[in-house]
């Protein structure tokens, strides 16, 4: 089975971390909720608290296939400022294995020194990043995987089950979950 590890950080972007959490589960693959410090509830930069299911420091990065960060300003700070987390994102980017940000959170992947190339990012976030900021939903550059935003979390969470379980598994849940209609 396959597993991804989602930290949880004290001013997530709740739409982003649900949206691609949910789409994860609906697969085979295993989510860890982690929290930076301990288990327990996390609250969102919306006020919505979520449970970290485990504490970080519990994580065995060898048994991870991925990670996927949330956004939101305060989030991606404290993603940020955990070396733990950057420390992951390095190890798994060396061993070819998947590496997602969405909205503000792709400059947590570029402290971790993994972007390079084409990317995308909540607009204005980009600043710093020495690579091209592509105005897309989602960007997927070998195991890197970058979203724009709220909005874009469910395609950035098939993304990354696309990437993880095959085009089946996208196709099926593409379908599914009701994505062609998401146009208004």
């Amino acid at each position: 089975m396959k597993c991804v590890l989602v930290p949880l950080a004290q001013g997530f972007e709740e739409a982003e971390f649900i949206g691609v959490v949910d789409v994860l589960r609906r697969t085979d693959v295993e989510v860890l909720i982690a929290g930076l410090d301990s288990v327990g509830n996390v609250k969102g930069a919306n006020g919505i608290e979520i449970k970290a299911e485990v504490a970080l420091s519990s994580v065995d990065v060898n048994s991870l296939d991925g990670i996927a960060l949330a956004g939101g300003s305060e989030g991606m700070k404290n993603l940020c400022n955990n070396d733990k987390v950057i420390e992951i994102i390095q190890t798994l980017h060396k061993k070819g294995k998947i590496v997602g940000a969405i909205c503000a959170s792709p400059i947590v992947l570029n402290k971790a020194g993994v972007i390079s190339g084409e990317f995308t990012c909540y607009p204005g976030c980009e600043s710093g990043i020495n690579a091209k900021r592509l105005n897309e939903a989602v960007v997927v550059r070998d195991n890197v995987i970058t979203s724009a935003g709220p909005a874009t979390a469910i395609l950035f969470g098939l993304a990354i089950a696309k990437a993880l379980m095959g085009e089946d598994v996208y196709n099926s849940l593409y379908e599914s979950m009701q994505v062609p209609l998401s146009k208004i």
